[in-house]
């Protein structure tokens, strides 16, 4: 990643989250056996190289390598369990991210892993979406009144600008 000059700690958190899934999606594009664990595994290095180059404290790491594990879950799971897209699973046209970051996304969150079940079981436990916690790029509906939220690029998660709740899930 090229360092930028990021002064607001809300982007921080954004483009620290696109850092870690950019360096597991480079490592992922390396492993020949493309499993669910394989993918955690280079998360949580991403997580430790984070903490290594001081980029980010070892709870904001933590977080972090959590949210990236839930939305690649998510998304596997949404694409295989549906047969779907990933601009489906986004909530608008894929052509709205940029390339390499939808290229992650794609080479990250491929349905064809052997470990596909395991994914599914993992996310039934880490599909719930908080405000404060960051997510990737696509749409989260509030719980409480159906409002929807795009986000187009990694970002933390707002209260409800409707109903000022704090609980969504992803958009199907």
């Amino acid at each position: 990643m090229t360092k930028k000059r990021i002064n607001d700690p809300l982007d921080i958190m954004g483009v620290a989250y696109e850092t870690m899934l950019e360096r597991s999606a480079t490592e992922f594009r390396k492993v020949e056996k493309k499993t669910g664990p394989a993918l955690h595994s280079l998360i949580d290095s991403a997580k430790e190289k984070a903490v290594e180059l001081e980029e980010l404290t070892e709870e904001e790491a933590a977080h972090l390598a959590e949210y990236l594990k839930r939305d690649l879950s998510d998304a596997a799971f949404y694409i295989s369990e549906h047969g779907k897209e990933l601009k489906d699973w986004l909530g608008f046209e894929d052509s709205l991210l940029a390339a390499e970051l939808l290229d992650m996304f794609l080479q990250a969150a491929n349905p064809t892993t052997v470990e596909m079940n395991e994914l599914k079981l993992e996310l039934a436990a880490n599909s719930l979406y908080k405000t404060g916690e960051v997510t990737g790029p696509g749409a989260l509906v509030c719980d409480d009144c159906g409002e929807v939220l795009h986000f187009h690029k990694a970002g933390r998660i707002p209260p409800c600008p409707r109903c000022h709740k704090t609980s969504y899930h992803r958009e199907s």
